[in-house]
């Protein structure tokens, strides 16, 4: 065969073939015209070498397979250099995973040292700007299927800033409103078994992601970003300013909006209701598109700024 039947053959460019002819991996068969001519061993290389790419094992890393299927072994790793070549991949993996975990140790610790600067509690901060592990994953029970479509409406709620924001009345473009059963504050506890309501952790890391991202939520073309939950304009200023939030906190403690559009709230232990935690995007007044539910919640703005740039006005 050619070496374009053979390059779409083994799903590869004819690029890739030239280059592993050029590390030693393939030897064509030449026709008296000098074409090269390939044959089902030379496709079988071909699919090995992209097989071991999708691994993470380069070309480069490829002879000792090739040379066990050049040996007339039905598979590539059936030798003993290879699965020494496995080992190497896989101890190399384990040297960048190390690297990327001192990395990120490094990162938390700088985050709680700049996030805790504004602070006089001696209470760290790592069990609010940090996810354990193992958190259960909220499961969609269609409770904001209805919302699409709504027009938003005619409320008025109070802002940690002091000022009222009119739901009714978000002005013409784009508006991301997140909403979130409560913020964890230092020196005080979460609600009992709170790790263990799917959904309900995050809420910190979720403000900290939208904070993170605000500037690049603007450059898409959002005209405002709003979190909202029940708990007291008081406490939503206090976060305002812990967490240095460029956007305004909404209260929301009579839950006006879920009585008045159906959104789905929960009870835990102490709060006889709480919001879920749900995200509306608000076009021109009415609900554009709903995030629901939102797991995890440390990445969810990076989930929302995807969205509203694959979606443009």
């Amino acid at each position: 065969m050619r070496i374009g039947e053979l390059a779409r053959l083994a799903g590869v460019t004819t690029k890739a073939v030239r280059y592993y002819e050029s590390l030693g991996l393939l030897v064509p068969h030449r026709l008296p015209n000098g074409y090269r001519d390939y044959d089902e061993g030379h496709l079988r290389v071909v699919i090995e070498i992209r097989e071991l790419a999708a691994t993470g094992i380069s070309a480069r890393q490829a002879a000792p397979f090739v040379e066990c299927l050049g040996l007339g072994h039905e598979h590539g790793d059936d030798c003993v250099s290879s699965l020494a070549a496995y080992r190497d991949s896989i101890a190399e993996i384990d040297r960048i995973v190390a690297i990327l975990h001192t990395r990120r140790t490094h990162l938390v610790e700088r985050l709680e040292e700049s996030a805790s600067r504004t602070f006089t509690k001696e209470k760290p901060l790592t069990d609010y700007v940090t996810l354990p592990a193992g958190l259960p994953v909220p499961q969609d029970d269609g409770a904001a299927a209805h919302l699409p479509g709504l027009g938003m409406p005619s409320i008025d709620l109070p802002a940690g800033g002091g000022g009222v924001v009119r739901l009714g009345d978000l002005g013409s473009g784009r508006t991301v409103i997140y909403l979130y059963p409560l913020t964890g504050r230092p020196g005080s506890d979460l609600p009992e078994g709170w790790d263990s309501i799917p959904g309900a952790r995050g809420c910190t890391t979720e403000a900290c992601d939208f904070r993170d991202h605000h500037d690049e939520l603007r450059d898409v073309g959002v005209e405002a970003v709003y979190g909202l939950s029940s708990q007291a304009t008081a406490y939503q200023a206090e976060v305002v300013d812990r967490l240095r939030l460029p956007f305004e906190m909404l209260s929301d403690e009579h839950f006006q909006l879920a009585d008045a559009m159906d959104l789905p709230t929960f009870r835990a232990p102490g709060h006889e209701r709480l919001y879920s935690r749900l995200t509306l995007i608000v076009r021109d007044g009415r609900i554009e598109h709903v995030f629901y539910p939102i797991f995890p919640p440390n990445t969810h703005a990076q989930q929302v700024l995807d969205w509203l740039t694959q979606n443009p006005t």
